[in-house]
């Protein structure tokens, strides 16, 4: 049953319920917010509100990697294979962090942007990120640890400034166009990238879908987290919709997720929650977890 607090946008979705596996759990108001997974199958995620970096390994063994002293959103890796985290300061200042077994290192601060969310690698040292409230993705570039507008569009802002549901919010490429949700809208846009990476006109690719983060399969099918919708659902290259997960395989505050990376692990991917923290459900908010779902399709490759 839905939410009487929410718009019924996936009550006539068609389910088709995968297998799922509880692989990490946390405490209750943890609020895990992004997901990257190493080559070695080593998962790295990001608590949002302590700047905690979690390390996973591949047996579901946690343990604390690193702390960012601010809060943590995206994740993605660069060519070295250390971690670059968007996030704020202590003084609620965006930035940029580069996550390595040495230790944390501020690379940019963005004094302009506002709530710098998911990334993802452009081309080169370039990554993409999304800037939630400002209605913006930036362009972060790791060799000269700048940062400048990329794109700037209405399909990007939020509906309201008073609501504080994010607005542009995942990033992912498939096959040249960039996927961004925003989440506010509840709609996935569409943006082409010119051979120099730079923006083509943005268009709405699905409307009536309130996506967080996604990934990709090697097909073009497009999973996303729905948050406040407590679910994953598979979107075809063609917009039609299927729930693949919901409450009852823990998909409670469901915030992102990514593709397992080794060979016995591709068409599996690992979903990231916050157990219900934005809205809670009526029994109270849940352990935070890591669940493992199988969707039967490997994964599309995102390391740079």
């Amino acid at each position: 049953m839905s939410n009487p607090q929410l718009p019924p946008i996936f009550d006539h979705t068609p389910k088709a319920i995968v297998s799922d596996f509880l692989f990490a759990e946390f405490p209750v108001n943890t609020f895990l917010e992004n997901i990257a997974i190493n080559a070695i199958g080593t998962l790295f995620v990001t608590s949002y509100e302590d700047g905690i970096i979690y390390e996973i390994s591949p047996t579901g063994q946690q343990r604390e990697f690193a702390r960012v002293d601010g809060k943590t959103a995206g994740i993605a890796f660069d060519k070295e294979g250390n971690l670059l985290v968007s996030g704020a300061t202590s003084q609620g200042v965006s930035a940029v962090f580069r996550v390595a077994q040495s230790g944390v290192e501020t690379l940019v601060t963005i004094a302009d942007a506002i709530f710098l969310n998911g990334m993802t690698h452009l081309m080169d040292d370039r990554y993409l990120i999304a800037d939630s409230y400002l209605g913006a993705i930036w362009e972060f570039n790791a060799t000269q640890k700048s940062a400048k507008v990329w794109l700037e569009h209405d399909l990007l802002d939020r509906r309201s400034l008073e609501n504080p549901i994010p607005a542009v919010n995942g990033l992912k490429i498939f096959q040249g166009i960039l996927y961004a949700s925003n989440t506010q809208y509840q709609h996935l846009v569409r943006i082409p990238i010119s051979s120099d990476g730079n923006p083509g006109t943005p268009e709405i690719f699905v409307q009536n879908a309130n996506i967080d983060d996604f990934a990709f399969d090697v097909q073009g099918n497009l999973y996303g987290t729905t948050h406040i919708y407590n679910s994953v659902v598979r979107i075809a290259s063609d917009g039609t919709i299927t729930t693949i997960a919901a409450v009852e395989q823990g998909m409670t505050g469901s915030t992102a997720l990514a593709f397992g990376r080794t060979e016995g692990d591709r068409t599996s991917i690992y979903v990231t929650t916050n157990g219900g923290m934005s809205l809670p459900p009526k029994t109270g908010v849940q352990p935070a977890k890591v669940v493992r779902l199988e969707v039967g399709v490997e994964g599309l490759a995102v390391t740079p």
